[in-house]
């Protein structure tokens, strides 16, 4: 499962970073440190939802879950591992798109 890390760090650091990764760690903050805002947290869930099929709910939209790259890789796992066990399928609600 290290590939999703890797993959939502590679995702953080060409669409926030411009494809240049500062040497930021996984635990740092990206809203403290500025690297996502709102807008931002919106297409990162919209990669979420097509990447990996997932649903995030507006009740997941929390720091806990997205604020950090290690937060991202524990909240996507959790996410896919719920969706295996139940054999959910997003195709219940319309992802988010960001505009």
């Amino acid at each position: 499962m290290r590939q999703i890390d890797h993959e939502l760090r590679r995702f953080v650091v060409d669409n926030f970073l411009y494809g240049r990764d500062n040497g930021f760690s996984d635990d740092d903050s990206m809203l403290g440190m500025g690297i996502i805002d709102s807008t931002g947290t919106l297409e990162l869930v919209s990669f979420l939802e097509k990447k990996y099929d997932i649903v995030v709910e507006d009740s997941d939209l929390l720091p806990q879950n997205l604020d950090s790259v290690a937060r991202l890789t524990q909240f996507t796992r959790r996410k896919l591992e719920q969706k295996q066990a139940t054999g959910e399928c997003s195709a219940r609600r319309e992802p988010v798109h960001s505009e």
